[in-house]
């Protein structure tokens, strides 16, 4: 545990002795706060309602970007540099090692969507929002940040190259995001069996993201989010162990 803790620590301030953490907040909060009030896109005025959909609706698409590139320095770097080594020979294990840097990003990635709190306040001037909806827009929201960075710190275990962690990263995502989209499904459908098809449809985040952002809370959803996050950790502590024991 000590050494989870102190992993989480090293790498959550880090984020902050750099200008990249800074220069990623300012560029997600200008994207989001764009994407929701633009009314050629959110379309928020024009439907002069007061909600968050427009909001929580571009999350996945910004999230796609903006997520893979805080993963990809969190292996890649270690790798690049060598200090990899050291931090595997320390008395901490691998397993404490990756939980330590995910839960770190992933408190950095709460704190980006903490920052988006004007918005709320907007809406709420401007009128009477469902708050039922917003908390569950949000915890929808950092469920499914959680399960991109996921991905993007296996694929930064994956490779030296950071560059090449964040087009992996990205890639998969995209691939995840498009799984339940209408276009997708029917060229898949064309090649593969419909059991397969309903299998690449569940493992949409879309899908799953949606029904929590319309305050339907159901067990399917939070098990998808926490079994993604789960299974692509699992597998960067099995990555990383084979490497360490080679």
């Amino acid at each position: 545990m000590n050494g989870f803790i102190s992993v989480l620590k090293r790498e959550f301030k880090g984020y902050f002795t750099t200008p990249v953490a800074y220069v990623f907040l300012v560029i997600f909060l200008f994207l989001a706060g764009y994407a929701t009030f633009e009314p050629g896109r959110g379309n928020f005025f024009l439907a002069r309602q007061a909600y968050l959909r427009p909001f929580f609706a571009n999350l996945p698409a910004l999230f796609i970007f903006l997520i893979p590139a805080v993963a990809m320095r969190l292996w890649a770097e270690e790798r690049r540099s060598g200090t990899i080594e050291v931090l595997l020979t320390l008395p901490l294990t691998v397993t404490q090692a990756v939980l330590g840097k995910f839960f770190a990003a992933w408190l950095f990635l709460a704190v980006g969507l903490f920052l988006t709190c004007p918005i709320i306040f907007t809406v709420s001037y401007l009128g009477d929002p469902d708050w039922g909806l917003i908390i569950t827009g949000y915890l929808g929201s950092i469920l499914m940040a959680g399960s991109y960075l996921s991905i993007g710190i296996f694929c930064s275990a994956l490779t030296k190259n950071q560059v090449v962690g964040f087009i992996l990263a990205v890639v998969a995502c995209s691939v995840l995001v498009a799984a339940g989209s209408p276009p997708a499904l029917d060229f898949l459908s064309r090649w593969v069996p419909g059991f397969f098809v309903d299998i690449f449809e569940s493992l949409s985040f879309m899908n799953h993201f949606d029904s929590i952002q319309k305050g339907v809370l159901e067990f399917k959803d939070l098990l998808f989010y926490i079994s993604i996050m789960c299974g692509w950790l699992i597998a960067t502590v099995v990555l990383l162990q084979n490497r360490k024991a080679a």
